[in-house]
């Protein structure tokens, strides 16, 4: 979870749930240590506690211990706090679950953007899961489409343009052929010529 949605009744809840979570923690955190884990000498993480929260909230909120684990990422030059309910996984471990969470973001950013998905149809996780793979497998077939028929045109104008001929009767490459008039006549004698 991200460390704008700390809500320690929440935590609280999912532990006595049976749940593990991973969060970062605010800078103006309160707690004592109550023990120290074993960190490797030569990983980004500076510390691994078991801790106590203090703070007149928290303390109420969350009256267990937690884990505190402090992570140097190199790369951006920073420092993080991490808590967790989880006392079995490696501090390595921890970090690089938090790490993956910005993954499933990337792919949810994905989904809106390209998915157009604006609102569920249904509210079970089969509805949800089930118009999700509609829209990656129709993503895929105009992704299929594209390179086959070698457009340059973007996914989403392709996308417009067949949702605005659905129910025509052209074939693919004329609609998506851009250079091409798509409004050529056929030479079918049951058919009269309006233009």
């Amino acid at each position: 979870m991200d460390k704008g949605y700390i809500d320690f009744e929440r935590l609280f809840e999912l532990n006595n749930k049976n749940a593990f979570f991973i969060t970062r923690a605010k800078k103006n955190l309160k707690s004592k240590r109550v023990y120290s884990h074993d960190v490797h000498k030569f990983c980004n993480i500076k510390y691994d506690q078991t801790v106590k929260l203090t703070g007149l909230k928290t303390i109420i909120l969350y009256p267990i211990h937690i884990r505190e684990i402090k992570f140097i990422d190199k790369e951006n030059d920073k420092e993080l706090i991490f808590l967790t309910n989880n006392f079995s996984l490696t501090s390595e471990i921890i970090s690089n679950l938090y790490k993956d969470r910005w993954k499933i973001e990337l792919f949810f950013k994905w989904i809106k953007q390209n998915l157009r998905i604006k609102s569920f149809y249904g509210t079970t996780e089969n509805a949800v899961k089930t118009q999700i793979w509609i829209a990656i497998s129709i993503y895929v077939l105009i992704a299929i489409i594209k390179k086959k028929l070698k457009i340059t045109e973007s996914l989403y104008t392709i996308l417009q343009i067949l949702s605005i001929n659905i129910f025509s009767k052209n074939y693919i490459n004329q609609l998506l052929n851009f250079n091409t008039n798509t409004y050529e006549t056929t030479s079918d004698s049951n058919q009269l010529v309006l233009f």
